[in-house]
């Protein structure tokens, strides 16, 4: 068994192949599938082969999918696998190993051939090529309560990954099981309508698959918990030409790192090998951002991931009024997203477990090592450069919702962060979570200001600002330091627009005559250069107010926390002169300029007028900060932004989600046939 492979430029020449595509009907036992099923194919090991693959199996996929309405050979493939996956929980059991190499061998074909027909043919015909029948089926008989054989895989699939152990030799058929299901509901990436449209999605949210939503759910959380490496025998090999497992290895383990080589995250030996936890995730997030805003359809798999509970925590119940959920150890959970939270689809976990459970948002909050959560996240937004801006958003975004929590707020300013290698602004040998937390989100935002130009991304950073705002405590000087340069910055910024603004104003208006004289016929409204310098100006005077807002935020509640920051203003205090007068700014000004004379006057009653070290300056601050009155400051409403889920969230989300699945899925896809979103911007 086993003995024969072929290369993949073999496998269109390969006899067992064109028997299954040819017109010759073979029925659902017939013993030619058990010599399909024994043989070694040779599995692609990174994109370029899988493409490989592809390209050399088109034919026999092509020829298939004309004969199988008369010889219903798919169909009688698949009927073979339902009664393997009906045994194999059994088979698991007794560590019947040949059987599930043999079960991962038909689900693999069967994966294989759905994925040409979900990239080339329509879901209505999809579907006639599952319920072509063979017309002898060999004393094979439906059991009579089957429905559409389609459903009947999908179910079968969801049931083998709740009720079959995760065990050395079930690990591969474990993600055999997840590819063939994220191949089906693949569909949404190359036919343009609705998930809640197609058949496919029908049977996983409303059919049979439905009953298993919670224990699914549950299986995958479970799986990217643990983050298990792929077992060393599915990918080491043993020598023994004799042992199954060792014949198939470079089979198994090809599958699971199929297009792994043109990923740019996945660099690590360990990230390579949780394959598992993976590719859980990425069908987790398919199955829970789908068929969300139609009515007409009820996603169970959204409504257990947000409802699920802590197994640690006797007390703890469901924050809803859901029919069913599940248990599960949110210490695990937490401890596998702070290692995991360098890629996308881990940063998406979190932000929908952080905004929609409350159970788990009140858990992670309550975490006295928050720090090893904030600091992947904050090293995502310092590397934004090598980033997708939906990526930059979800790490922002779970920050901005951390913000609104003011014992987050306080916490991070008591925890204590040492030699940081991925910071390379200047050395900081020591400073408080909350002060690189600052000084990543002002690097956030002057990386916007210079290339992304995103108005919503500089709205989201300055609301975790504003929100952390009341609650600085011991800014480190490089961090006041940034905080009042970054106020400089949009200074700037605003005199240049103001200066374009005169000049554009100065500029005479055009004649309405073309070159040569002869008059402009049928021509095209010109734009205005001052009016877009107008609207240029309304969105930094907006950035400006909420940059003095947060500033006075800080001097309002914990100024005798933040003698470096009433330094700093000292030594730049020119900037604020510009806006005493403007009635934007005016108002917010007083407050500054109350504290500043204040400390001027103090500077000046100690005689240190000129020539005062930065130290005396500082230790008079601090003196000064114990008798400043708070009640001389103009009151304005407490800073509190809170994060507000975009209208029609499906339309950011799943094109996102299955740019994730294209790129970090470990399966090719056909790029030139996907109508979901373009390869350039995902």
């Amino acid at each position: 068994m086993g003995a024969n492979s072929s290369s993949m430029g073999e496998l269109a020449n390969n006899d067992y192949l064109k028997r299954l595509a040819s017109n010759t009907p073979i029925n659902p036992i017939d013993p030619f599938l058990n010599q399909l099923l024994s043989y070694s194919f040779l599995i692609p090991i990174n994109s370029a082969d899988g493409k490989l693959l592809e390209e050399s199996t088109v034919g026999i996929c092509k020829t298939l999918a004309i004969n199988n309405a008369r010889s219903g050979n798919f169909g009688a493939l698949v009927r073979n696998f339902l009664v393997r996956a009906t045994e194999l929980k059994a088979s698991a059991q007794c560590e019947d190993n040949i059987f599930t190499w043999q079960t991962y061998n038909a689900l693999f074909v069967i994966r294989s051939l759905c994925k040409y027909f979900v990239e080339h043919l329509s879901e209505e015909l999809i579907l006639q090529q599952f319920e072509a029948k063979p017309p002898d089926m060999g004393g094979y008989a439906d059991p009579e309560d089957i429905g559409p054989l389609t459903e009947e895989l999908m179910n079968s699939l969801v049931e083998l990954l709740v009720d079959v152990p995760v065990v050395s030799f079930t690990y591969a058929l474990h993600l055999e099981a997840l590819n063939t299901l994220l191949v089906l509901l693949s569909l949404q990436m190359f036919q343009p309508q609705p998930a809640s449209k197609f058949v496919l999605y029908k049977y996983i949210m409303q059919g049979r698959c439905s009953i298993h939503a919670c224990l699914l759910v549950k299986s995958l959380l479970r799986n990217f918990s643990i983050q298990e490496k792929c077992p060393p025998e599915l990918y080491k090999h043993t020598g023994d030409g004799n042992s199954v497992m060792a014949s198939v290895a470079a089979s198994f383990w090809s599958v699971m790192t199929l297009g792994m080589g043109g990923a740019t995250e996945k660099k690590d030996d360990d990230f390579h090998e949780t394959l598992l936890a993976n590719q859980s995730l990425l069908f987790m997030l398919v199955l829970t951002n789908h068929c969300t805003t139609d009515h007409g359809i009820h996603n169970p798999y959204r409504q257990a991931l947000f409802a699920f509970t802590n197994s640690q925590d006797p007390s703890s119940s469901s924050p809803t009024q859901t029919p069913a959920t599940f248990k599960l150890d949110f210490s695990q959970l937490y401890d596998a997203l702070c290692v995991a939270l360098r890629d996308d689809q881990s940063t998406l976990l979190l932000y929908l477990l952080i905004h929609r459970n409350t159970l788990m948002k009140a858990f992670i909050l309550s975490r006295t090592n928050i720090d090893q959560l904030v600091m992947p996240l904050l090293k995502i937004l310092y590397h934004a450069q090598d980033r997708n801006s939906h990526h930059i958003y979800m790490a922002l975004i779970i920050l901005l919702i951390l913000s609104e929590d003011e014992v987050f707020n306080k916490a991070v300013h008591e925890i204590v962060i040492r030699n940081i290698p991925w910071f390379k602004e200047r050395p900081i040998s020591e400073i408080t979570l909350g002060g690189l937390l600052i000084l990543v989100v002002i690097r956030t935002i002057q990386y916007n200001m210079t290339r992304m130009r995103d108005k919503y991304l500089h709205t989201n950073c300055l609301a975790a600002l504003a929100n952390m705002s009341s609650q600085f405590t011991n800014l480190h000087p490089y961090v006041a330091q940034r905080l009042v340069s970054l106020f400089s910055q949009l200074c700037k910024k605003h005199s240049r627009i103001i200066e374009q603004i005169r000049q554009a104003a100065m500029e005479p208006a055009g004649s309405g005559e073309a070159e040569g004289g002869a008059e402009k016929e049928d021509h095209e409204e010109e734009p205005d250069p001052e009016q877009d310098y107008m609207q240029d100006l309304a969105v930094l005077e907006e950035v400006l107010r909420m940059m003095l807002e947060i500033l006075n935020s800080c001097l309002s509640s914990s100024l005798h926390h933040n003698p470096n920051l009433v330094y700093t203003l000292l030594y730049r205090k020119e900037l604020f002169a510009q806006f005493r007068t403007h009635p934007t700014f005016q108002d917010i000004i007083q407050n500054v300029d109350t504290v500043l004379s204040f400390f001027n006057t103090k500077l000046e009653q100690n005689g240190h007028k000129a020539n005062v070290s930065p130290a005396e300056v500082l230790e008079l601050i601090k003196d000064g900060s114990k008798q400043f009155r708070r009640d001389h400051l103009r009151k304005f409403p407490d800073l509190k932004f809170k994060y507000v889920e975009e209208e029609s969230p499906e339309e950011f989300f799943i094109p996102y989600i299955w740019s994730l699945v294209y790129h970090s899925s470990n399966m090719y896809f056909n790029a030139s046939r996907i109508v979901l979103f373009s390869l350039t911007s995902s």
